[in-house]
């Protein structure tokens, strides 16, 4: 990790106890990371849609093979065991009520050009997603609200590091109650399907198995990032995930200590997600602005807002700010 922060350096604009937000083209540092040194890729690009986004989105024509140099030099970077996890919302074509195929061109091309295998499709469903695009759902009504983004666990061999068992989700109502007295519930018989459920169904192993829906809500209209933008007179990143996101996927393909690199930074969500699960982490953004305001997600929560302000308006500057967050939120 230091050898990597060394060859950064004039692009790192804070760090903590284990990460650091870099600023820059991230096609430039994603070329310093040294062959197989990162374990684990969480990241959300700019989607390619039709109106274009202050923090910046490109062009749908071009989106695939600009997205590609990306995952190229993060294939050549990850581990033999390590995975690139993408979030990649869908669009519709200009001027028409059908949809863009931008995300399956791109898993194709980092399947068929760059040699990724496909561990698992998940779709993200944003729970307190508004209504859009609004032309064809809320004017004319003749689309349903698009709600589920596609997340596409690549990784760079057929065995990557992974374990679901780690990111168990509650028990339903009925296996609460059938784990109060399995044999009381519990009747082994052939089922129409013809799976068999032996007796071990009955064990209580502190919670389910996950599915690939993952329904996650991002509606952080009160947290502590945009709290702190709103006390500093600010304006947030626009484009930010639920750190439950990447936090599922950090918990499940990684281990402690381990390297995580998010490469289209924004708020640095993925670097707050890794800190509090205690793996190393790499953020690179391109907006210095935005890469300095991600910086008040590592400080103290009662430190007062002028304070934060200071330490943004410094790293903007161009100054380069150690930090020691406790992460309680």
């Amino acid at each position: 990790m230091q050898e990597i922060l060394d060859e950064m350096s004039e692009r790192i604009c804070y760090t903590t106890s284990l990460g650091a937000q870099a600023c820059g083209d991230s096609l430039e540092l994603l070329s310093h990371l040294p062959p197989e040194s990162v374990d684990l890729f969480v990241t959300s690009p700019p989607f390619p849609l039709l109106r274009k986004k202050a923090y910046g989105n490109e062009d749908q024509e071009q989106y695939v093979a600009w997205l590609v140099q990306f995952a190229k030099l993060a294939f050549d970077a990850l581990k033999p065991t390590g995975s690139l996890v993408i979030d990649i919302g869908g669009a519709y074509q200009k001027g028409s009520p059908v949809r863009s195929l931008h995300q399956f061109r791109a898993l194709l091309a980092f399947v068929d050009d760059l040699g990724y295998f496909l561990a698992e499709e998940f779709y993200w469903h944003n729970t307190s997603k508004l209504p859009s695009p609004i032309e064809w759902v809320n004017k004319r009504k003749i689309r349903a609200k698009d709600s589920v983004n596609t997340v596409w666990w690549l990784s760079k061999s057929e065995f990557p590091k992974a374990d679901v068992g780690r990111v168990r989700v509650p028990y339903s109502k009925s296996m609460k109650k059938l784990l109060e007295n399995p044999a009381k519930h519990y009747t082994p018989k052939d089922r129409p399907s013809e799976h068999k459920i032996g007796e071990a169904f009955g064990i209580d192993n502190g919670g389910a198995l996950p599915g690939n829906l993952l329904s996650i809500p991002n509606s952080q209209s009160n947290d502590q990032y945009l709290r702190d933008c709103k006390a500093m007179g600010l304006v947030g990143h626009p484009a930010r995930f639920p750190e439950k996101l990447p936090a599922f996927f950090i918990e499940m393909l990684t281990d402690p200590g381990d390297l995580v690199v998010d490469f289209f930074g924004g708020s640095n969500t993925t670097g707050m997600a890794a800190e509090k699960l205690n793996r190393k982490w790499l953020s690179f953004e391109l907006d210095r602005s935005y890469a300095a305001l991600s910086a008040i997600r590592f400080l103290p929560p009662d430190m007062a807002a002028d304070s934060k302000r200071l330490v943004v308006e410094q790293i903007v500057a161009g100054s380069s700010a150690e930090l020691s967050p406790k992460t309680s939120g």
